[in-house]
């Protein structure tokens, strides 16, 4: 299903999304808490983006809804677990947020492909699902964003949880953050 295409419960919960999004400067600097002026600085990476290209085998294009695997490091002194948001800040709701993970063991250092590290949760989408929704980038091709956040708490928010619940509580609890840019076509 492509980006443009949402259902009427889908075109709700986006909306309910970036209601969240357009409040979170407030709370802080974007996702970051205001705990800290400004996070510890953690790298992200992948041996699946060559060149920072997202293959097509990640999008809507590879059949499956299977996500990249990641790796990070660096996170801060007193990491008590990880969440990742992978989004696209340009989508026409800003920003469209296709997989929220949390909860991912503070001794975990990456995510392998398809797969989702034992214990760790998913929040609900902006297309209302409960999982890794492959993006449609389109022949003009897209960036992705995949961000990995140092959280000085275990969030403990139920499986299916809201996107809206979900963001502000890694909002309130980020010491640490990495990001990792890619581009994908169609």
């Amino acid at each position: 299903m492509g980006r443009g295409r949402f259902t009427h419960r889908a075109r709700g919960v986006a909306v309910a999304a970036a209601a969240a999004v357009c409040a979170l400067p407030v709370t802080g600097c974007g996702l970051f808490s205001n705990k800290i002026s400004s996070p510890s600085v953690m790298t992200v990476g992948s041996g699946a983006f060559l060149a920072n290209t997202m293959p097509a085998r990640y999008t809507c294009d590879g059949g499956k809804a299977l996500n990249p695997p990641l790796n990070w490091a660096g996170e801060p002194a007193g990491t008590k677990s990880f969440a990742l948001v992978v989004d696209d800040s340009a989508a026409p709701i800003t920003p469209y947020v296709y997989w929220i993970v949390f909860d991912i063991n503070p001794a975990t250092s990456g995510i392998g492909e398809g797969k989702l590290p034992p214990g760790a949760r998913q929040a609900l989408n902006s297309g209302g699902h409960a999982a890794y929704t492959p993006p449609c980038p389109g022949p003009q091709g897209h960036a992705y964003r995949f961000t990995v956040y140092a959280l000085d708490t275990t969030l403990n928010l139920p499986q299916r949880t809201s996107l809206q619940s979900a963001w502000m509580a890694i909002a309130g609890a980020t010491i640490g953050r990495g990001r990792i840019t890619v581009t994908a076509t169609s």
